[in-house]
């Protein structure tokens, strides 16, 4: 096991820094890298490490919740208002109504099958948009309206709404049968994952802030350690209950670090967020590498053109939905143009959720991770590129207020 983890890390990383040299995604190289290490192409890793590629891939699906989550400040929701609420699941929905409507013809798959894949398909990446819009909001561009505010306080809650989706749509696809009643667990799903993430999350807070009183220091790495714990805990909760009630065990983890993103002081939530941000450096690499080698190449390939054909006609309900939620703003066409091209990339919940139906072994699993990668795969470069030539063209730059602002914050 321990020459692949090698080989994952050194190999993952060399080819994240080619691809972020010639301006691609660094995720792009994490997937090849994957996909030629894997079983199916050069059969470099140990069966070992493929055994367990689940769990680890869950693992930094949770670290990257509990970063957005530390990182996602609610107010900014409440000051852009209605438009980052509809983002949050309007281009979702749209998207997944076009894999419900269109999948099962172009890709010879059933009515729930499609469900799933819209559901995989359907979330933008965070790990593409985030970072760009920190930069914009460092460089002032669209922050007059608040686009980058917009965008990633919508992404961030497009995340959490489309992997409950997925749950509810894996659940049914399970059972065979898709019924509206089933409908009704996303909804109860939700509601409980946020009541226990919220709870765990002032435990956590009191458990902190008790130590402090009595001058008994816990570490920074002490507490990541705690909240990790919790955060498994929390999953394996979802995991105890079902078949009883439905629960959600990500959105679990998100409240909670949202809550100690409230409840902490900001020193303390800003070195737990800049803790998980280092350990998701090695947990992406493991996740990106894993899901390529999961891939079978030539299945994806076989799938080829209406894989791609399926995708494009996805974007383009996703961009319409886009659309929707920005009706009555001031925005101008052309920021609607940029928030557009925001929301089209994908990646980490692609690469996180997309071999999940194959683990369990549905008819559909091969297909859903085959699309997922070559989503990821058009997209994420897409998307990436789009905004990085387009946002001085598209977006206005604020350039006499932001002395005042310095001052102010100073």
């Amino acid at each position: 096991m321990l020459p692949s983890l090698a080989l994952i890390f050194l190999v993952g990383l060399s080819m994240a820094s080619i691809c972020q040299r010639i301006k691609l995604p660094r995720i792009i190289g994490m997937l090849v890298t994957g996909i030629l290490l894997g079983p199916y192409v050069l059969d470099y890793l140990d069966p070992s490490i493929l055994s367990i590629s689940s769990e680890l891939r869950q693992i930094a699906l949770i670290i990257i919740l509990l970063k957005a989550g530390l990182s996602l400040n609610l107010k900014d929701l409440k000051e852009v208002g209605r438009p980052a609420v509809l983002m949050a699941f309007v281009p979702a929905c749209c998207e997944i109504l076009a894999f419900v409507l269109l999948a099962p013809s172009i890709l010879g798959i059933s009515r729930i099958e499609a469900a799933v894949m819209g559901a995989v398909l359907g979330a933008v990446s965070p790990a593409v948009v985030v970072p760009r819009m920190v930069q914009l909001m460092e460089t002032r561009y669209g922050t007059a309206k608040r686009i980058p505010q917009l965008i990633m306080a919508g992404a961030s809650c497009d995340d959490i709404f489309v992997i409950v989706l997925f749950s509810t749509f894996l659940s049914m696809a399970q059972g065979g049968i898709m019924q509206l009643l089933d409908f009704a667990d996303i909804p109860i799903s939700m509601i409980l994952g946020v009541a226990l993430g919220t709870a765990a999350g002032y435990g956590l807070s009191f458990l902190f802030e008790f130590a402090f009183v009595n001058r008994r220091t816990i570490r920074n790495s002490m507490k990541v350690i705690v909240v990790l714990g919790v955060s498994f805990l929390l999953m394996s909760i979802e995991t105890w209950l079902s078949g009883v009630i439905a629960l959600s065990g990500l959105l679990a983890v998100v409240s909670m670090a949202c809550v100690l993103k409230l409840k902490c002081p900001s020193p303390v939530s800003g070195r737990l967020s800049e803790k998980f941000g280092k350990l998701w450096l090695a947990a992406e690499v493991l996740l990106f590498v894993l899901v390529g080698a999961a891939v079978d190449i030539r299945y994806t390939m076989g799938a080829g053109l209406a894989a791609v054909a399926m995708i494009v006609l996805a974007l383009g309900f996703r961009a319409f939905g886009v659309c929707l939620c920005l009706i009555q703003t001031n925005l101008t066409w052309k920021e609607r143009l940029f928030c557009v091209i925001a929301y089209l990339p994908k990646a980490t919940v692609q690469a996180a959720i997309g071999s999940v139906p194959l683990a369990m072994g549905l008819p559909c699993g091969q297909i859903v991770l085959s699309v997922a990668v070559a989503a990821i795969l058009l997209t994420a470069p897409l998307g990436a590129l789009g905004m990085d030539f387009t946002y001085k063209k598209l977006l206005s730059q604020e350039k006499e207020e932001a002395p005042q602002i310095n001052r102010q914050c100073q």
